[in-house]
C-alpha cells in the first residue's frame, strides 16, 4: 500500500466568501477549520488569511500569528504551510490604458515584505508561487519575476522554512528546477501542481500526465484541480504517485448543489483514498519524509 498526505487549502484569496457561507475569513473561523480539517485526516493546513470585517484577501501578519497562535494551542498539530502568494498582484488599468494600473486588485510588494509573516511566525512551510501568468478574466495578471523569486527562495532557505513550489504551468516547473539548480531550494524538494485555473495548465490527464512526468524522481508532488474535477484529483494524484490538496480554497461544493465545509472535503478525500487501499500519513510521518523544522 502506497502511502498519500492531504493538504488542506482552507480559505484563499479568491472571490469566495459571497458564494458560501461556510468559507472562513476571521482569523478564529481559519482556525477552526484548520484543526477541524486536521482532526478529519489533513497532515498540511495551508493558510491565506482574510479582513475579518469584508472577507477581502489580506496580507496583515498578526492575523495570520493568531491563527497559527491557535492552531498551535489547540488538541492537533498538523504541518502549519503559509502562503507567500500574497503581494504579487498587478491589474492593469484598462484595454485602452493599461497605465496607470488598477488601484483595485493591484498590491505589488518585495520579496522581504511578502516574507514578513513568515519570518515572524516561523511555519514549517511556506509557499512560492514559481511564475506569471494570465489569472482567470480580466486585467489581472499573477506577477513573479525571476529576480524576486531568486530572492524570496534565498531569504526562506535562510529561515529554515520548507518552500512548497506552486506551478501554475509548464514553464513554472522549468523556472522552479533552475531555483533547485542554483542552489536556492535545497532537498527534499516539494512542488504543487495546481491544475485548472484559467490560463494556467488545463486540468486535462494528458497535460497533467506531461507535468508529472517532468518532475524530477527525488522530488516530492501534490497536486489538485479548482472546481469540480477537485474530487476526481484526489484520484488522479494519488495513482500518478503524488499527494492531494482538497479545500475550499479550491472548490466549494461536495456534490452537485451541496455546498461543502473543508472538513467534508477533507473526510471525502479519506474515503476516496482509503477505498483506493491508499494509507493516509500523519503529520508526523510529514515531518520525516520532507525533514521539516517545527519552530512553534
Amino acid at each position: 500500500m502506497s502511502s498519500v498526505f492531504i493538504t488542506c487549502a482552507v480559505t484563499g484569496s479568491g472571490d469566495t466568501v459571497g458564494k458560501s457561507d461556510r468559507v472562513p475569513y476571521t482569523p478564529e473561523a481559519i482556525a477552526d477549520d484548520c484543526i477541524a480539517a486536521a482532526k478529519a485526516g489533513a497532515a498540511v493546513v495551508h493558510i491565506h488569511v482574510r479582513d475579518p470585517e469584508t472577507g477581502a484577501p489580506s496580507r496583515e501578519v498578526e492575523y495570520y500569528a493568531e491563527v497559527v497562535d491557535r492552531i498551535r494551542a489547540s488538541d492537533v498539530d498538523p504541518v502549519i504551510n503559509l502562503t507567500a502568494g500574497m503581494g504579487g498582484d498587478v491589474t492593469f488599468g484598462s484595454v485602452e490604458s493599461p497605465l496607470p494600473l488598477a488601484e483595485a486588485g493591484t498590491d505589488m510588494v518585495g520579496a522581504s515584505e511578502r516574507l514578513d509573516h513568515v519570518r515572524k511566525i516561523l511555519p514549517e512551510i511556506c509557499t512560492i508561487d514559481c511564475g506569471s501568468m494570465n489569472f482567470g478574466e480580466g486585467d489581472y495578471v499573477m506577477t513573479n519575476t525571476p529576480s524576486i523569486l531568486a530572492e524570496m527562495a534565498r531569504q526562506i532557505q535562510e529561515l529554515g522554512v520548507r518552500p512548497e513550489i506552486e506551478v501554475f504551468d509548464t514553464g513554472h516547473l522549468w523556472q522552479a528546477k533552475s531555483l533547485v539548480e542554483q542552489g536556492l531550494i535545497a532537498d527534499p524538494v516539494m512542488v504543487q501542481l495546481c491544475m485548472g485555473i484559467p490560463w494556467g495548465a488545463p486540468p486535462d490527464l494528458n497535460t497533467f500526465m506531461a507535468m508529472v512526468n517532468n518532475i524530477p524522481e527525488n522530488w516530492t508532488f501534490s497536486a489538485f484541480s479548482i472546481g469540480r474535477k477537485q474530487l476526481e484529483y484526489v484520484a488522479l494524484a494519488a495513482i500518478a504517485g503524488g499527494n492531494v490538496r482538497v479545500g475550499l480554497e479550491d472548490n466549494l461544493y461536495l456534490d452537485r448543489g451541496q455546498l461543502a465545509t473543508n472538513r467534508d472535503l477533507v473526510e471525502r478525500a479519506v474515503d476516496i483514498l482509503s477505498s483506493m487501499n491508499f494509507d493516509i500519513m500523519t503529520s508526523a510521518e510529514v515531518r520525516e519524509k520532507m525533514q521539516l523544522t517545527s519552530h512553534g
